[in-house]
């Protein structure tokens, strides 16, 4: 490690420790230095932890997003670039769910939209989606080429943040690391191969739905929805829109940005107890219940969960007027057995060996369906 460096980094940390803001441009430096491990571990840590507990400013997001983009993204142009829409939580929430964004993404596929998901492995919980699309077949180390041809052909695909198909360098060595939310996560999320310009994006708090919704524009994104669902009674609260009690957000389009929230009842559906949201604990069994859900077996605060979330990518891309048109809309989609489907397109599809993805898919398709 070189000494200067160190000092250097360990000056910016201190900034962080006085509550002072680094500009995009010493945000952009400190973490190309930790992308590239030009300082100790132990520094890396206390910049991230010294940033977290400051509070992180948009041009610090923004600074980071930068560094991960430039540095360790392998980047990929889809010919439906200017139609794609990123579905995807920080995680680190205070309250875990089962994969919700996974299903409400695989519904707006299946309704015609084109989703670019950017997500990683759990980290704080027990089955990332990363680990859910995985365990239903999806190929989740393959090419970022392969990645785009599904987003083409079917309409999802899944790039992996903690894959070196994807991020080459350093991130899947960051992540695996932490166990707290912080800016790397917010910055890591957005760094997607497909830079999007549209984007459902849910974070662990409040607090930072205007700053990340500001990274949003700074960084190119057109409209957005930014949201954090909170929990009826609690303190905890979800990177999703909730079926327990208000969901609040920022709106980014044309540059404006706008404050936001919607109850479930304004939606057209009720508010469930946080419990009914619980995710299974073990894999196999969270990806059965992920086929019992999109073969529209499972009804109550599950199938809500999925129909709010996917209102929202609907509602985003116009594709609706209200949130609850786009919550009856995913209700029929889900009914009519389009969304299985496409889970089965999208398999087939994003694999670097289809008869094995698809192998997988059909056993549990067996112990689930029949």
């Amino acid at each position: 490690m070189d000494i200067d460096n160190n000092q250097k980094f360990g000056g910016l940390i201190s900034q962080l420790i006085n509550k002072t803001d680094l500009s995009e441009a010493q945000s952009y430096e400190a973490f190309c230095m930790v992308l590239n491990n030009e300082v100790t571990e132990m520094q890396q840590g206390a910049f991230l932890a010294a940033l977290t507990s400051k509070g992180e400013s948009a041009p610090e997001v923004a600074g980071g997003w930068r560094a991960i983009y430039d540095l360790d993204t392998t980047k990929t142009h889809l010919r439906c670039a200017d139609e794609v829409v990123d579905n995807c939580g920080t995680g680190m929430d205070s309250f875990k769910t089962f994969n919700i964004s996974t299903a409400a993404s695989i519904i707006a596929a299946a309704g015609g939209v084109k989703v670019a998901r950017h997500g990683a492995r759990a980290i704080s919980s027990t089955c990332g989606t990363v680990d859910i699309a995985e365990s239903l077949g999806v190929d989740v180390e393959c090419s970022v080429d392969i990645v785009a041809n599904s987003i083409e052909t079917t309409g999802l695909g899944l790039f992996n943040g903690m894959s070196p198909q994807v991020h080459p360098l350093a991130l899947g060595r960051i992540l695996s690391q932490i166990r707290f939310g912080s800016p790397l996560n917010i910055a890591a999320s957005l760094a997607n191969p497909a830079l999007p310009r549209y984007g459902v994006r849910g974070v662990y708090s409040r607090e930072l739905l205007m700053p990340v919704a500001r990274v949003m524009d700074s960084i190119g994104y057109l409209d957005a929805m930014v949201m954090y669902g909170s929990i009826e009674g609690s303190d905890k609260g979800m990177d999703e829109a909730s079926v327990c009690g208000t969901t609040y957000g920022v709106r980014l389009h044309g540059g404006t940005l706008t404050e936001f929230s919607f109850t479930p009842e304004d939606c057209g559906l009720i508010q469930h107890q946080p419990e009914e949201l619980a995710p299974e604990t073990d894999r196999q069994e969270a990806a059965k219940q992920m086929l019992a859900l999109l073969a529209g077996q499972i009804n109550g605060a599950k199938r809500d969960a999925i129909l709010l979330n996917s209102a929202c990518i609907f509602h985003l891309r116009g594709l609706c007027t209200t949130m609850k048109e786009g919550v009856k809309m995913a209700d029929a989609i889900l009914t009519s057995g389009k969304a299985l489907q496409l889970l089965h397109e999208w398999v087939r599809a994003q694999s670097s060996d289809r008869e094995a993805s698809l192998s997988r898919l059909e056993k549990l398709k067996s112990e689930v369906l029949n």
